[in-house]
């Protein structure tokens, strides 16, 4: 069976350095960096009383894991704004969450080599759970500095009306 419906000479699968993240129907600059999408479910092991001495295991409480978020650091404020709903110091006593409006559903989109949109993943209720707003400042290195997003989420599932797309092909010189 052929990996790519659409475009069966495709032999690579795809690559991971195409990407885009949204959130609040816009795009998020600069992103570059975005951990897997895991999830872990628990094994519950049994056993009964007369039964002999093998165990039975049947699936228990599924865990989505945190999703990490890196970019450049630049002077976009999406994701400090974000953090600030979970905690901002200058709100005042009692006041320093927005509790009406800290989650978010993001999209996680996979676009081909030629930009192509190939594949997106829809994550439900994030929360910022870890905000980095500077990276360790060394005068010595060579780096960029680089903000990191921690989000919490309470599951995801693949946008399935995002389909393979009829990947371009180039004219060669004659």
């Amino acid at each position: 069976m052929a990996e790519f419906t659409v475009n069966p000479t495709r032999l690579d699968p795809y690559k991971s350095f195409k990407f885009r993240l949204k959130w609040d129907g816009k795009y998020i600059a600069g992103v570059s960096r975005i951990s897997a999408l895991k999830r872990t479910t628990e094994v519950v092991t049994h056993r009964q009383g007369g039964a002999p001495s093998a165990s039975r295991q049947t699936p228990g409480q599924t865990r989505f894991e945190p999703i990490t978020i890196e970019r450049g650091v630049t002077h976009d404020m999406e994701f400090e704004r974000w953090a600030n709903k979970i905690f901002n110091l200058g709100s005042g006593g009692g006041a320093q969450a927005s509790l009406g409006d800290f989650r978010k559903d993001i999209v996680i989109e996979l676009h081909n080599e030629a930009g192509q949109l190939v594949m997106a993943y829809k994550v439900f209720r994030c929360w910022p759970s870890q905000f980095q707003a500077l990276p360790d400042l060394d005068a010595n290195a060579n780096a960029v500095a680089i903000q990191t997003l921690v989000l919490e989420n309470e599951g995801w599932e693949r946008d399935y009306d995002v389909v393979e797309p009829s990947e371009p092909k180039f004219n060669e010189p004659a």
